[in-house]
């Protein structure tokens, strides 16, 4: 099993080559993340100001959770006041005014570079608040919202905060016949999975195909052949204030890409065994070929003769 990283490593390559190498040169170069994120990496004014932009098709809809918080929050004076022509925010960053800490250095690349995780996260807070606030005695009677993000242009995430649980759910769609049938084994693996005494503590994972989910059926009336729904129910144990509710945020968020990487792999060893399989049976053909016993052979002495 192989777990994707959250962060984008070409950004962060960047960032560490401009901060940590010392590296003063003119750049002008956009980068293509999962889900249609876009970024853009220039130095308009001077070579020590870096421009970082983002454009995304669902912005309107984080901003309209809470996205605007966050940036504030991990950002703050790094946020441009407008952003670039054409995206959605921007980053300002001085390289001579950044910090010559290295732990200072090193936590600013790692937030820019986990722009869009952050991003994503602004739904998820806000649903675990919310499910925060169903344990207030002070607040008997809380009210939350399904909310819904379509992050790509054919597949959403929807959450859904409750008084013991959230719930989130991906809509995602196979467009190939094959991965119809991997992604329904891994699926149905990530379903089985919990039944082990090892993982009791995991997540329930719910997966349907065509039908969507109860808490979709005021959203999506008619089912859906191509699209598959699976549902992940969180515990207040899975998004416990600290470390713990962040890896849950950060894992959750990559499981579309995890999922697709995954199915990608499998398709490929498959097509390695088959060709290396079908190497072997080649083998096995020319060795199986007749002699040719119409050739004349000669001995030492110079003869030459045919076998009967």
């Amino acid at each position: 099993m192989i777990l994707l990283d959250y962060y984008n490593v070409i950004l962060k390559d960047t960032l560490e080559a401009r901060l940590k190498a010392g590296k003063r040169e003119s750049v002008d170069m956009t980068i293509v993340d999962f889900d249609g994120v876009t970024y853009y990496i220039s130095t308009p004014e001077t070579k020590t100001v870096l421009h970082i932009s983002l454009q995304w098709a669902c912005f309107p809809e984080l901003v309209k959770y809470g996205a605007e918080q966050i940036l504030q929050r991990e950002y703050g004076s790094y946020l441009a006041p407008q952003p670039t022509q054409g995206y959605d925010l921007t980053l300002v960053i001085d390289l001579d005014s950044v910090p010559n800490d290295q732990e200072a250095k090193d936590a600013l690349i790692r937030k820019v570079s986990l722009l869009k995780r952050n991003l994503l996260a602004a739904p998820f807070e806000r649903a675990f608040s919310e499910q925060e606030e169903y344990e207030n005695e002070e607040k008997p009677n809380p009210s939350s919202e399904l909310m819904s993000v379509q992050y790509r242009s054919d597949e959403a995430i929807y959450i859904k905060s409750s008084f013991d649980r959230v719930t989130v759910i991906f809509s995602t769609k196979f467009k190939d016949e094959t991965d119809k049938i991997f992604g329904k084994v891994f699926l149905q693996e990530f379903v089985d999975a919990r039944r082990r005494p090892a993982l009791q503590n995991a997540p329930q994972v719910l997966y349907s195909t065509r039908e969507p989910p109860m808490e979709l059926r005021s959203l999506i009336t008619q089912d859906t052949p191509d699209t598959s729904y699976v549902t992940f129910v969180l515990f207040p144990q899975h998004f416990t204030r600290g470390d713990v509710r962040e890896e849950t945020i950060s894992r959750i968020q990559i499981f579309r890409d995890y999922l697709h990487y995954h199915i990608k792999c499998s398709k490929a060893y498959m097509h390695t065994r088959m060709r290396a399989r079908v190497r072997d049976f080649l083998k096995v053909l020319n060795r199986a070929k007749p002699e040719n016993t119409s050739v004349e052979k000669k001995t030492v002495s110079g003869r030459t003769f045919r076998r009967s």
